[in-house]
């Protein structure tokens, strides 16, 4: 199975939504979609979390750093 790295925006998209909707569409606008975008932004969280740790860095990445 192939891990496709993923960009750091990816992560920092997920942490802002993941903020967002525990901080104010939980308690301010419904409990349902305030849980559901918990869900939806933690597992994006988690796939940038896998991604980070075991993905194939791309040739493009290589050249770069060297």
């Amino acid at each position: 199975m192939k891990i496709a790295p993923l960009n750091s925006s990816f992560m920092a998209v997920s942490m802002l939504g993941l903020l967002v909707s525990a901080l104010y569409v939980l308690p301010e606008v419904s409990y349902r979609w305030g849980f559901t975008f918990i869900v939806f932004f933690t597992i994006l969280f988690i796939a940038s979390l896998i991604s980070m740790v075991l993905a194939e860095p791309r040739e493009d990445d290589i050249e770069y750093f060297r």
